[in-house]
């Protein structure tokens, strides 16, 4: 399955279905506190990781990376969840946009949401504040094992996004991941059918496994 076809299936199932498979699946993967700058913004694909810190007396930029993010990438920025300065803003945007990046992911703050917005362009972060991080924070490594609000990322991990937040997935588990939430949306789905149709909930629910769906699967 090539990466358009995972970024498909991925934004197709709820992120609450792709979470609930993780938990089925032993894999702690939510990265809760990262939200969407909108709420209709949502995103796949795989990690282009930056690490920052702060630039101490060794001077340093926060944005020159950009050029080397690929298409379909997410740009996914570990900044210790830092609220009082930004490691994104209007130009990176910009330039994300006008590449085909798929998204931005920060565990920390952007600014100038106002152009993500107008691009429809998916930020999310855990807000938004007008501070530079310009001589304050500098992008230290690219493309290294990082931490997002509690989450080990790696590069080429897969993130996900949509209203109800941010999740991470192990490279070689998506494929896992995404069965098990569309099997899980599918109960779901019967469930709901099964009541429209005049059937108790809990009848519904105990037909069909609902209390099982998120327990996770025993080695």
């Amino acid at each position: 399955m090539d990466n358009q076809q995972l970024s498909s299936r991925l934004t197709a199932v709820g992120i609450t279905a792709i979470s609930d498979a993780l938990d089925k699946l032993g894999i702690e993967g939510q990265a809760v506190g990262i939200m969407p700058v909108v709420r209709t913004m949502r995103f796949a694909g795989p990690a282009f990781t930056i690490r920052m810190l702060p630039v101490g007396l060794t001077g340093g930029v926060v944005g020159d990376y950009i050029d080397d993010v690929p298409a379909g990438a997410v740009v996914t920025i570990d900044n210790k969840g830092i609220m009082d300065q930004t490691v994104w803003g209007d130009i990176l945007t910009f330039v994300a946009h006008s590449k085909g990046i798929a998204g931005t992911v920060i565990d920390g703050v952007c600014r100038d949401s106002d152009r993500c917005v107008e691009l429809g362009y998916p930020v999310f972060a855990r807000s938004n504040t007008m501070r530079t991080g310009k001589d304050r924070t500098t992008a230290d490594a690219y493309n290294v094992p990082i931490q997002i609000a509690g989450v080990r990322v790696n590069p080429g991990d897969w993130l996900v996004g949509d209203a109800d937040g941010v999740v991470a997935i192990p490279a070689d588990c998506v494929v896992d991941v995404i069965e098990a939430a569309e099997s899980i949306e599918a109960i779901e789905q019967r469930i709901r059918d099964a009541v429209a149709s005049g059937m108790r909930l809990d009848e519904a629910r105990k037909s069909l496994n609902y209390h099982g769906l998120q327990t996770r699967v025993k080695d």
